[in-house]
């Protein structure tokens, strides 16, 4: 009774590993790409809140191009108080 038991061949082995290798590196770059598209998400929305609350407050013309409104925004930080206001500002992550 010289009952061999078999158990997978090297090669068999090594390409089974290899082949989880590539599904966990697949998952984590699906993981990672969702993450990403997350954080370009918020920041587009955030973006695009702080865009209205500028046309809100400040009744600009629409065509007024992104280097426009820049110099307007430098400039009102160049008047009187500004630095203090902005420096009253609590940082992200700060509590209140």
């Amino acid at each position: 009774m010289n009952e061999k038991i078999t158990a997978h061949p090297p090669k068999e082995e090594r390409e089974k590993v290899l082949k989880e290798i590539r599904q966990l590196e697949n998952r984590k770059k699906i993981l990672e790409n969702k993450q990403r598209n997350e954080e370009r998400r918020v920041r587009t929305r955030r973006l695009i809140e702080r865009g209205a609350v500028l046309e809100g407050i400040f009744p600009l013309p629409p065509d007024l191009s992104g280097v426009e409104v820049k110099a307007f925004l430098i400039a009102l930080s160049h008047l009187p108080g500004a630095a203090e206001l902005t420096a009253n500002v609590p940082k992200s992550g700060d509590t209140p």
